[in-house]
């Protein structure tokens, strides 16, 4: 059977016949071989037609048809003029080479050419991109380049155009910023109070919150001047009267040793810092829950703002999210146990990131996995809602919630959840 390779050039379509394939055999090492011998890989296949593209516009529609698997009628015209023709109800005596398989299924849907894409044909492919420029007749040097060139900006500046308010890619750098500044903010606070403790070791027992102590030792500084005059201060910072006498006493009786002035001024400083990240931090987290609004509000209202960005960030998009079985996304987060239990032949892990999930909290002990399951099926559906739903809605977040509030209650008190068809009909 004869073999004709398509070939998708920056240029236009390209056809060629692979006629002298018992000059090197029907091996892919033997086509490897002889692909960098231009005199060689002449033998074995023959230009045959060349179909240009009308414009830059026009080739890139159809580097985005033939990337989504769809045949142009450009192209199918074009191979219906180049190829043998075939009489009705008989069988072609030859197959169309390409490069991908999607392209060959809907190729033969509608043609009834029989195509392949093996080792071997993308081993042939391989050779005709290497000596293409050599096939083709008036093509001026460097014309082949800037074509592939413009054809590759063209292609990429489609590819990341989208709509502003749905890019999810903002939402993982987000996520990934506020875990960082969690991290950031927790070690400089940890620092802030051994650093202030070796001058007031008592404020530590008293205050606990990070933020707070920050704060507090921002406006005290010097403990030998603190008075009763800064009650009425320390009460607007922690909003209990009762704590700020109490650090007024520990001052007057605190162990701790003097400071000069400049170690005073880099302390109050560095508490300052701590005090602005803990600022941005806020502002960070509502940038997210806007943002996470605005792409996935389904999946935002179902398990949370914060663990549903992190699914997201970690599957990569909110496609890749959608694309993930319900027992994928259930471990998502736990690959590394995951694969250490298959190895050892352990117990699989029952779920990954959404065990930060409230609902898997409130679970009891032998209901968590189950509660895992079903939580990820719901989680699935709601990814899959607000990647390909066109209007922005939380309808469905709410219901899916709610049918996750019910199944709860089965598992821990025995409390029957309503049928499936109750809940669609209040969807709807």
């Amino acid at each position: 059977m004869a073999l004709y390779l398509l070939y998708e050039a920056a240029s236009g379509y390209a056809l060629f016949h692979a006629h002298g394939l018992d000059e090197i055999g029907q091996n892919t090492e033997a086509v490897r071989n002889s692909v960098a011998d231009l005199n060689r890989f002449g033998k074995v296949v023959n230009f045959v037609a060349f179909s240009p593209f009308e414009s830059a516009l026009d080739a890139l529609n159809q580097c985005n048809s033939i990337s989504e698997g769809h045949m142009t009628d450009e192209l199918m015209s074009f191979l219906e003029l180049t190829l043998p023709k075939v009489k009705e109800g008989k069988k072609p005596k030859f197959s169309l080479g390409v490069a991908e398989p999607k392209i060959g299924s809907h190729i033969f849907e509608v043609t009834k050419i029989p195509c392949q894409s093996n080792e071997f044909v993308l081993e042939l492919h391989r050779g005709v991109r290497l000596h293409f420029d050599r096939f083709i007749n008036n093509l001026k040097p460097g014309d082949l380049e800037k074509a592939q060139l413009g054809l590759g900006h063209s292609y990429s500046r489609a590819k990341v155009k989208f709509n502003v308010n749905r890019v999810d890619n903002m939402v993982i750098q987000a996520i990934f910023l506020l875990d960082t500044l969690d991290k950031d903010i927790n070690s400089f606070s940890m620092r802030v109070r051994e650093w202030y403790s070796w001058h007031f070791p008592e404020l530590v027992k008293i205050v606990n919150d990070n933020y707070l102590y920050a704060k507090v030792a921002k406006y005290v500084e010097n403990k030998s001047e603190l008075s009763e005059d800064k009650i009425l201060g320390l009460t607007d910072i922690l909003g209990d009267e009762d704590k700020a006498k109490e650090i007024v006493e520990a001052a007057k009786a605190s162990m701790g040793q003097d400071l000069s002035p400049i170690d005073l001024i880099n302390v109050k400083q560095f508490a300052q810092r701590v005090m602005d990240l803990s600022q941005y931090r806020k502002k960070l987290y509502d940038y997210l829950v806007t943002k996470m609004n605005d792409i996935a509000p389904n999946l935002a209202a179902l398990i949370g703002e914060v663990v549903g960005a992190r699914l997201i960030s970690h599957a990569g998009s909110l496609t890749n999210l959608a694309k993930c079985p319900s027992s994928t996304l259930q471990i998502l987060g736990a690959e590394k146990a995951l694969f250490r239990a298959l190895k050892t032949r352990g117990n699989t892990p029952k779920y990954g990131l959404i065990f930060h999930s409230s609902f898997i909290g409130r679970a009891s002990a032998r209901n968590k996995g189950r509660m895992a399951r079903y939580l990820a099926n719901k989680c699935s559906i709601a990814s899959r809602i607000d990647c390909f739903l066109e209007r922005n809605t939380t309808v469905f977040g709410e219901k899916l919630r709610e049918q996750v509030e019910e199944r709860l209650d089965f598992y821990d008190k025995g409390v029957a959840p309503r049928k499936k068809h109750c809940c669609d009909e209040n969807c709807n």
